[in-house]
């Protein structure tokens, strides 16, 4: 009798600040990791499937300027919703999960707003850690110019907010921090292997 060698189900990961650079980085890590068979062995998870930040793009004035600090509790309660309704039960199905973007975005953004580290690891600690990470780091221009993505909305909306910061300089610090988290881990993986 010959064995079929299934692959363990895992979440994987992909942060950067250039919304369709991770979504085309996470496709390829999905189309990599689930070869073959894309649909039936894996799938992803993006950013606002719960719908918050629609609502909030489409809010009036009158509901201000939300600071960074109001945009980090509502992307973890948007994760809260994917880990509910997508992530986990497609694990619970034996499908790898592809997350773009993932704590690592969230928690570079939130230190480039000004945050302290120790809060933002706090509000994400409910999330599972991911198997593998994938950082996505575009070019400068691009980068400079992010939009699609959480960190290019988050930006834009939190201006002005996060200790004077503009949008632009929260963006660039946001790039910054994800390169530092990056070589840490490959740092770690490199000594772990």
């Amino acid at each position: 009798m010959r064995r079929v060698r299934t692959r363990q189900p895992k979440l994987i990961a992909v942060d950067g600040v250039d919304g369709p650079a991770v979504l085309a980085a996470a496709r390829a890590a999905l189309a990599s990791s689930t070869p073959g068979a894309t649909g039936a062995r894996g799938g992803m998870s993006r950013w606002d499937a719960s719908g918050i930040f629609q609502d909030l793009a489409v809010a009036g004035e009158e509901a201000g300027v939300p600071s960074a600090r109001t945009l980090l509790l509502l992307y973890a309660a948007d994760l809260a919703f994917r880990l509910r309704w997508q992530i986990r039960p497609a694990l619970a199905e034996g499908r790898t999960v592809v997350v773009a973007p993932y704590v690592d975005t969230a928690i570079a953004f939130g230190r480039a707003a000004g945050l302290q580290a120790g809060w933002l690891v706090n509000l994400f600690a409910f999330a599972p850690r991911a198997a593998e990470r994938h950082f996505v780091h575009p070019h400068e221009a691009h980068a400079a110019g992010a939009k699609g993505g959480f960190v290019g909305f988050a930006c834009d909306r939190a201006s002005g907010g996060g200790g004077g910061r503009t949008g632009r300089r929260m963006l660039e610090e946001t790039a910054a921090g994800l390169r530092r988290t990056a070589k840490q881990n490959a740092s770690r993986r490199h000594a772990a292997g």
